[in-house]
């Protein structure tokens, strides 16, 4: 019988170990969905702003031909902001960063589209565009709360990543820390329009 215990103790350290690895990784798996979930809601709401640029575009054009460099670069903007995405399951601070850097171009790029069409008073008066500009607004402000919302169930998947004795097997059962969306640098201080219209 005494041969027997050594052999016991293992298998009731394994059991348990077994045991807590299935629990977290239930615990975590739909932490994980919940953050994959609204990860999609963040790119939707992104896909929605750069859906409505070919139209924003296309009304300006008519109004202010000369403006083509302003106009370049907004599709140019658009261009590199849809070509970079992010595999929600493998989101890391690098792909993020990249997937921010992009992003801030094309609202850079929008910024200054705005700011040089407020010189057309024909622009400014026509209904298409206001209602276009109209719904610019509703999608930035969308895409604000859908990232708010991803940091919002980025940090309880966090904790629990992050939480002794999980934050030592985690990795065993392919889980690990997730970024936040950060706000860009300078962010919180408001344009200089002069500065917009010198890019």
């Amino acid at each position: 019988m005494k041969k027997w215990i050594p052999v016991i103790i293992i298998l009731a350290v394994v059991l348990i170990a077994g045991a807590y690895l299935a629990n977290l990784n239930n615990k975590l798996v739909p932490l994980d969905e919940n953050v994959q979930q609204q990860w999609g809601n963040v790119e939707s709401s992104y896909q929605r702003r750069a859906d409505l640029i070919p139209n924003i575009v296309s009304t300006a054009q008519r109004y202010a031909e000369f403006e083509q460099e302003t106009l370049t670069k907004v599709i140019e903007a658009r261009s590199k902001a849809t070509s970079v995405t992010i595999d929600p399951t493998n989101i890391t601070p690098e792909k993020m960063a990249q997937f921010q850097e992009v992003q801030g171009g094309l609202t850079s790029a929008l910024a200054r589209l705005l700011a040089v069409f407020e010189r057309y008073p024909d622009l400014k008066a026509n209904e298409n565009f206001k209602e276009l500009i109209n719904e610019l607004e509703r999608t930035e402000n969308r895409i604000n709360v859908e990232r708010n919302r991803y940091n919002e169930v980025v940090n309880p998947y966090n904790v629990t990543v992050n939480k002794f004795p999980a934050k030592m097997f985690v990795g065993l059962i392919g889980f690990e820390e997730k970024p936040y969306y950060k706000a860009e640098e300078g962010s919180d201080e408001a344009p200089d329009v002069e500065t917009l219209f010198n890019r």
